[in-house]
C-alpha cells in the first residue's frame, strides 16, 4: 500500500515496510535544513499541499491575496535579515505575478527566491495545452539573477541549494526554482532522498579587495579638498553598521545616504549633508560610493548635478558595474564589510581629515535648509482648507520622533518624496521604500515583511494610488495580527486630485475617488480605522495606533491641489504635455 497524502505530518512514506517520502517533503526539508523558517505566497494547483507540509513541519507560511505582495515581502525579508527570502506562487499567471517582484528584488540587489509549481515539461513544450501551460523557466531566466528548473525529485536538494547561493553571494538578486507538478507529486526511497539533500555553507563568502587597490582608494581620498561619501542600500544591506560609522567618523568626510542607507547613522549625525544634498554633489571633488550605483538616483553622476571634474571611488562586489557611467578612479572590487575593514585597518586612513572649510560649507548650507524646513512645516492650515502633505508630515514625524524603532514603508510619488524629506531615521534598515526601480505597490508586502523579520512596529506611509495596488493585503495583516500600521495620504488622485477632464463626464486620468474611507476597509476585517482631517488627529490616531500594537489603518484627507506631477521626477514627463 502506498501512503501518498502529501497533507500527512511526516516525511516518510510507507510501502510494503519500506519508508518513501515525495517532492513536497523533498522541499520542505530542504528548506529548512538552510534555515528557512518564513514562506510567503499563495497556495493553489499544484502547490497548496507544499504549503501544509511546510506548515506541520514547523515553517511559518504567511499566506496573502495576491502573489505580487507575497514576493515583495520576501524580498524585504531578504533586505533585513540578508537571508533569501522564499516566496511560493503557483503556476501560470501567479507565477507571472510573482515575478513583478522577483525581477524588482533583482534590480534592487535582495535576495529572494520564488518558487513555483509549473505544468508538464513534454505537453508545454509541444504546444499541446496543459493547464496554464507556461514556459515559466524561459519567461523568468531575462528577469532574475539565474533560474533553475528541477526535472526529477532526486534533484530537489541541489536545485535549492543552488537557488541560495546564487540568491546571496556576489551582488545579491532574485532566483527563480521551477518545480514541475510531477516532481513535487514524484515519491521516492527516502533515505535517498534524505541523502540527495544539501545543506549551503558559508553562501556569500566574503570577498577582500587587493592591496594596491585600497591604497590607492586612500591616496585620493588624502588629496582631497572636498571629499564625500555616498551611502547606498547596498551599505545597509551588508550589515557593517559599526565598520562603515568607524570610518565616516574617523575621517570626518561628510555623507550622503541615499533613501533606504537614511539611518546607517544618524540623519541628526554632525557629518550628514542629507539637507545639502544638491550642494554635496555639485561641489565634491572626490565621491567615494559605498553601496551605491551611479543610475538616475544620483544622475548617472552627470554634469550639472555633478562636479565634471569629480574622481570617483566605487567599493563594488560586481566588477562588471564599475565604469557603467562615470570613470572609476580607485575601485574597491570586494564586500562592503571587508573593503570598510581594510581601509579601517590602513596606516594612513588615520591621517585622512576632510578640510574644515569644506565641512563648513557643507553646515553652513544644511542649517539653511534644515531652518527653510521647519518654516514650511511650521506653516499652519487655514482654517477650512484641507492639510498639506507638509502639516500632516509633521505631526507624524513628531510621533516617530518618540518611536525610532519604528519601521517605516514609504512608497507613493508626493507622499514618497515628502516624506524621505521629512522624516529623520536613526537606526539601520529602518527605511524601505519604493527603490531603483521607483516601483509603486511595495508597500503592504514591505510592511508585512517587515513585521515578520522583526517583530517591531511598522508604519506604511502611502499615497492613495500607490495603497491601491496592494490594499486587500489588509485583510492578511488583519489576519495574521501584525503590528502595522497604514497611513494613507487621500488627496484623491494620482500625484493630485484637482486632475480635470475637458472632454467627457469621466474623471481625468490622475483622479481616484476624493470621498473614498478607507479607513472602513480594515473596519470590514476587524481592524482598527481612523478618519483623520487634521494634524493633531493624525498625531493622536497614529500614537494610539503604535502603542496599540495591532492592525490599524489611518484615512488622512490631504488637499487634493497639494503636490506636483510626478513629484520628484516631472522632467520625466514629456514636454509639451499640460501638468494639471
Amino acid at each position: 500500500m502506498v501512503v501518498s497524502n502529501a497533507q500527512g505530518c511526516g516525511t516518510s512514506r510507507v510501502e510494503e515496510g519500506a519508508a518513501r517520502t515525495d517532492g513536497y517533503h523533498l522541499v520542505v526539508d530542504a528548506l529548512k535544513l538552510n534555515g528557512v523558517s518564513t514562506i510567503y505566497g499563495l497556495v493553489g494547483i499544484p502547490v497548496t499541499d507544499l504549503a501544509r507540509v511546510a506548515q506541520a513541519s514547523g515553517i511559518r507560511f504567511l499566506g496573502f491575496r495576491h502573489e505580487s505582495a507575497a514576493g515583495h515581502a520576501a524580498a524585504a525579508a531578504g533586505f533585513l535579515t540578508g537571508r533569501p527570502g522564499v516566496c511560493l506562487t503557483v503556476s501560470g499567471p501567479g507565477f507571472l505575478n510573482g515575478l513583478v517582484s522577483l525581477a524588482n528584488a533583482t534590480t534592487n540587489c535582495f535576495p529572494m527566491i520564488q518558487i513555483a509549481g509549473s505544468s508538464e515539461r513534454s505537453i508545454i513544450d509541444l504546444k499541446r495545452g496543459d493547464y496554464e501551460e507556461l514556459d515559466q523557466f524561459a519567461i523568468a531566466q531575462p528577469l532574475a539573477k539565474a533560474a533553475y528548473r528541477v526535472d526529477r525529485a532526486q534533484d530537489i536538494g541541489l536545485g535549492v541549494a543552488r537557488a541560495i547561493r546564487t540568491a546571496a553571494s556576489g551582488r545579491p538578486g532574485g532566483v527563480y526554482l521551477d518545480i514541475p507538478a510531477a516532481v513535487l507529486g514524484e515519491v521516492l526511497d527516502a533515505e535517498a532522498g534524505a541523502a540527495s539533500l544539501r545543506q549551503v555553507v558559508d553562501p556569500a563568502p566574503c570577498q577582500l579587495p587587493s592591496a594596491p587597490a585600497v591604497d590607492r582608494a586612500i591616496a585620493l581620498l588624502a588629496r582631497a579638498q572636498r571629499p564625500l561619501i555616498v551611502l547606498g542600500k547596498g551599505a545597509a544591506y551588508a550589515q557593517a553598521d559599526t565598520a562603515i560609522r568607524q570610518f565616516v567618523e574617523s575621517t570626518g568626510i561628510p555623507f550622503l545616504p541615499m533613501s533606504m542607507a537614511k539611518g546607517l547613522l544618524p540623519d541628526d549625525h554632525a557629518q550628514s549633508v542629507v539637507a545639502a544634498r544638491s550642494l554635496a554633489l555639485h561641489d565634491a571633488d572626490v565621491v567615494m560610493l559605498i553601496g551605491a550605483r551611479l543610475n538616475w538616483l544620483l544622475s548617472h553622476g552627470e554634469a550639472p548635478h555633478w562636479n565634471p571634474d569629480a574622481q570617483f571611488i566605487q567599493v563594488e562586489i560586481d566588477p562588471t558595474e564599475l565604469d557603467s557611467n562615470q570613470p572609476i578612479s580607485a575601485p574597491l572590487v570586494g564586500d562592503i564589510g571587508s573593503v570598510i575593514d581594510a581601509l579601517n585597518r590602513h596606516e594612513s586612513t588615520a591621517r585622512i581629515n576632510a578640510p574644515q572649510v569644506w565641512q563648513q560649507m557643507l553646515a553652513a548650507k544644511s542649517a539653511h535648509n534644515v531652518a527653510s524646513m521647519a518654516a514650511r512645516l511650521a506653516a499652519r492650515t487655514e482654517p477650512g482648507k484641507p492639510m498639506g502633505f507638509y502639516a500632516a508630515l509633521r505631526a507624524v514625524r513628531d510621533v516617530l520622533a518618540r518611536h525610532r524603532d519604528v519601521y517605516v514603508v514609504n512608497e507613493g510619488a508626493n507622499t514618497l518624496d515628502y516624506t524621505r524629506n521629512v522624516i529623520d531615521m536613526y537606526l539601520p534598515r529602518h527605511r524601505l521604500d519604493s527603490g531603483t526601480w521607483g516601483v509603486m505597490g511595495i508597500g503592504l508586502g514591505y510592511a508585512i515583511g517587515a513585521a515578520i523579520e522583526t517583530g517591531q512596529p511598522v508604519v506604511a506611509i502611502e499615497g492613495d494610488s500607490a495603497f491601491g495596488f496592494s490594499g486587500m493585503e489588509m485583510e492578511t495583516i488583519c489576519r495574521y495580527r501584525l503590528p502595522i500600521t497604514v497611513v494613507v495620504f487621500n488627496n484623491g488622485g494620482i500625484y493630485k486630485g484637482d486632475g480635470v477632464n475637458s472632454a467627457s463626464t469621466d474623471p481625468s486620468p490622475t483622479t481616484l475617488m476624493r470621498d473614498a474611507h478607507y479607513d472602513r476597509l480594515i473596519e470590514s476585517f476587524g481592524g482598527t480605522g481612523y478618519f483623520v482631517t487634521t494634524p493633531d488627529e493624525l498625531g493622536a490616531a497614529l500614537a494610539a495606533s503604535i502603542a496599540a500594537g495591532q492592525p490599524a489603518l489611518i484615512d488622512c484627507v490631504i488637499d487634493p491641489t497639494d503636490g506636483t506631477e510626478s513629484g520628484h521626477l516631472t522632467s520625466f514627463n514629456p514636454a509639451g504635455i499640460e501638468k494639471h
